[in-house]
């Protein structure tokens, strides 16, 4: 018997051969031929060795865009994930999620490939083997393993009922202070996963970098977690013991992965402090045991004589209370820095103070049920303040009454409800009063002196009241940029008042009399006024960090009063001061004080955050030059995201096209630009605890403008100008074409990732709210219909453009 030939399928090259795409695309170089135009170019790339995408962090280049990315991620190590890939990836949709499940199997010794090799291939590949994918699930899998090492990867399983507090009797005092006041219903917390909560409280909880014991920090964490964290704490001791305490290493507060922590941002880099400016790393104030604890509870219900608070008010534990302190000063003061961390005392400061401090730390521990019974806790015992003073006199109002105002305002304004908007309205002109009182006090004092320098005792309490004069300055700007609010308070007000200092004078520590004044003389000092002339004639002018986020507040407020008067259109001459004091403004960033001071918070800027929040401001401030989305932004009153949506859309008519449009489109361009090359997902997660509220609530304007901007270009009839289609092109490089492909256009593109970024993890509730309204809008920007079909997994049908390039196109 004749053997058999072993059994094959003489129809498989048939079907293989009649499935596969005709290779129409020849390589002028070889006989390679492809299948997509797209792929021809890449592989003549190699034959050409042309490298047109250059990594700006290092002289490296790539052949595509993808490789670049895919290097910044894995060599830069600035991202612990794929940004849009998994919102809008078509290709192989289901393996990447497969194959991101499986990272949580034990790790492997990680392969090194060599990247020139790896880079051959993709650029002669056909498109069959999507490589960056599987490079970025790599890079993800080794990131959570370096995490599960250090603990941080623990069971993800149940959920925590202190992150979804109901309102009850504690948040309905029957007190007038509070009558326009009822607390919002926490709308946050369908935003974050209990698990994903537990992940940055865990983080923040070594955020107060001290060089002694942690076991406040430890008792804290077992406390919540139970017998969770009992298993937890030697991994606990043992990170905790591996942070640093000063450096340019300090960890970043509140990253989700210790591998997703960016660099920080702790000194000028421009400028290296000199022998004798050594970096300062100033503590968190802390509570050292029950004792002190038991001292501000008597301190509370002293204050508390009528007995008002209410019934279920407490102070947290000990352990909570450090951390809330903690996450207050390493996370938020930094962005508003007017009270003086090395006086903070908690036992001697007012309780009213305290709570106010405590009741923000809170909420950027993600313990929203504890923020808001202190919050209820602060209002109350200022307004039994109010209440008892017989003779009220603004000149005579203590500085604490003003700067817990001043926080529990903030707490209220961006909050998420318009009820705390409402209640922050009707007090606006109480707390104007206070700081024009305070300000009429301190310039006595100043007087009385006759030029005689102030003790270092006398200058901290007078830098204390400037900075909160200015605090509540730049607050009720940022009311007037995000509600178009009248401002409660002119620049006049302050006219020859000084700038505040810098952060290295301020947090200066000195041993004696004689090396403090010889700090105060080196100390470059300027008033308001000098400052306001020297931008207004074009010349650079040295201050603070602080300084430089109030001098762009008063410019930005010119410019909404600009803006706002009848005779705006046809005086060109103030236009053009107000846009040559910004110019001004911006180069003297180059002379700005060097800064010593190390802040625990990371920002792609280099320098003080309050320069990084400054530029934010700015950018609006440009657009506002050009486009007025008042209706946007009174919509945003009411903190309905259907309302608000809808004013985004409609508001296209008010975007026009022209020259100086591109020149805001750049400014907006400017503001995406950081998050998609940081990584969209890493800014989600980390930016809402290291970024101040400033950003998103300035780049709200920015991206209805650039969202409308695009929309325009996709529908007009009109034909793009060069500098049109280059900015076009510029954007549309930030994102993964699949992602564009999913989402319909780029301008819907553009809405939708802004909206993921907002809600991605919220520490404010008006980001929720932002974000919501940001979805909302790119659905009407492509469509109502193609959105469903887009949520069905089904295949979009690409829209007629006009002249715009080819979606699938490589950059």
């Amino acid at each position: 018997m004749a053997p058999t030939a072993p059994a094959t399928s003489t129809s498989s090259p048939a079907k293989k051969s009649a499935s596969a795409p005709e290779k129409k695309y020849k390589c002028q170089f070889c006989n390679r031929a492809f299948s997509r135009s797209e792929h021809r170019s890449r592989h003549e790339r190699s034959h050409t060795k042309e490298r047109p995408f250059k990594c700006l962090k290092c002289r490296s280049t790539f052949v595509r865009r993808d490789l670049l990315l895919r290097h910044d991620r894995t060599v830069h190590a600035k991202d612990g994930g794929i940004p849009l890939v998994t919102e809008g990836r078509r290709r192989g949709g289901g393996g990447v999620q497969k194959a991101a499940a499986a990272v949580s199997a034990p790790s492997k010794p990680s392969i090194t490939i060599d990247p020139a090799t790896l880079e051959h291939i993709e650029a002669s590949s056909d498109g069959m083997v999507d490589l960056e994918t599987a490079a970025m699930l790599m890079t993800d899998f080794q990131h959570k393993a370096a995490a599960a090492a250090t603990g941080q990867l623990h069971d993800r399983a149940g959920s925590d009922p202190s992150f979804s507090p109901s309102r009850g009797p504690l948040l309905e005092p029957p007190v007038a202070y509070l009558a326009n006041a009822t607390l919002p219903q926490m709308p946050w917390d369908t935003l974050m996963s209990p698990t994903e909560a537990k992940h940055l409280a865990l983080s923040s909880s070594f955020t107060s970098q001290e060089s002694g014991p942690h076991s406040h920090q430890l008792s804290s964490i077992i406390e919540r977690h139970g017998h969770a964290g009992d298993a937890l704490a030697p991994s606990l001791h043992s990170l905790v013991n591996s942070l640093p305490v000063s450096g340019n290493s300090t960890p970043n507060a509140l990253s989700p992965f210790p591998s997703m922590t960016g660099p920080v941002s702790p000194v000028n880099y421009r400028r290296s402090p000199g022998p004798s400016q050594a970096l300062v790393l100033p503590k968190a104030p802390q509570i050292a045991n029950n004792l002190e604890r038991d001292m501000i509870i008597e301190r509370v219900k002293s204050t508390d004589s009528l007995s008002a608070l209410p019934e279920g008010f407490q102070l947290p534990l000990t352990a909570s209370l450090n951390k809330y302190l903690a996450t207050y000063f390493n996370l938020y003061h930094h962005h508003l820095p007017f009270l003086h961390q090395g006086s903070f005392n908690p036992t001697t400061t007012s309780p009213p103070l305290l709570l106010a401090v405590l009741s923000i730390g809170a909420l950027y521990a993600f313990e929203r049920e504890h923020a808001f019974m202190l919050h209820v806790g602060s209002k109350v015992l200022v307004n039994q303040f109010l209440q008892q003073k017989d003779n009220f006199d603004s000149r005579k109002c203590p500085l604490w009454a003003m700067q817990s105002t001043l926080l529990n305002m903030i707490f209220e304004s961006w909050s998420g409800d318009p009820k705390g908007l409402e209640w922050t309205c009707s007090i606006k002109s109480l707390l104007a009063n206070m700081v024009a009182g305070n300000r009429y006090q301190l310039k006595v004092r100043t007087e009385a002196r006759e030029g005689v320098q102030p003790t270092r005792e006398e200058w901290i309490e007078d830098e204390s009241c400037r900075r909160t004069y200015y605090a509540v300055y730049i607050f009720f700007g940022m009311l007037t940029l995000t509600f178009n609010h009248t401002p409660a308070m002119s620049f006049d007000e302050f006219d020859n008042l000084e700038l505040p200092s810098t952060e290295s004078l301020w947090n200066l520590d000195v041993t004696d009399e004689e090396s403090w004044r010889s700090s105060l003389d080196s100390a470059t000092s300027i008033t308001v006024r000098e400052a306001h002339d020297s931008l207004f004639q074009n010349e650079k002018t040295r201050y603070s960090a602080f300084a430089t986020r109030v001098m762009i507040n008063a410019l930005f407020l010119q410019v909404w009063s600009h803006k706002r008067s009848l005779e705006a259109l046809q005086d060109v001459v103030t236009e053009y001061k107000l846009r040559l004091a910004l110019d001004t403004w911006e180069t003297s960033l180059e002379v700005c004080e060097p800064e010593t001071i190390v802040v625990p918070l990371s920002t792609p800027q280099e320098g003080h955050p309050l320069i990084f929040n400054s530029m934010a401001v700015y950018r609006n401030t440009r657009a506002r030059l050009e486009v007025d989305l008042k209706s946007v932004q009174e919509a945003l009153r009411y903190h309905s995201p259907y309302e608000v949506a809808a004013a985004m859309t409609v508001a296209r008519d008010k975007v026009k096209r022209s020259e100086e449009m591109n020149k805001v489109i750049e400014q907006c361009y400017e503001c995406i630009e950081i998050p998609a090359m940081r990584g969209i997902n890493w800014v989600a997660k980390t930016s809402a605890t290291n970024w101040s509220v400033e950003h998103p609530l300035c780049g709200l304007d920015l991206m209805v403008i650039l969202s409308l901007w695009l929309y325009r270009l996709e529908h007009d009839d009109e034909a793009l100008t060069d500098d049109e289609m280059a900015m076009y092109t510029k954007v549309r490089s930030l994102f993964d074409p699949d992602a564009i492909d999913a989402f319909g256009k780029l301008s819907s593109t553009v809405a939708r990732v802004w909206g993921n970024i907002l809600d991605g993890v919220v520490v404010w509730g008006i980001t929720k709210l932002m974000g919501e309204s940001f979805k909302l809008h790119a659905q009407a920007l492509v469509g109502y219909e193609d959105s469903l079909l887009a949520s069905k997994d089904q295949p979009l049908q690409p829209m007629p453009t006009k002249g715009l390039p080819s979606v699938g196109t490589a950059y």
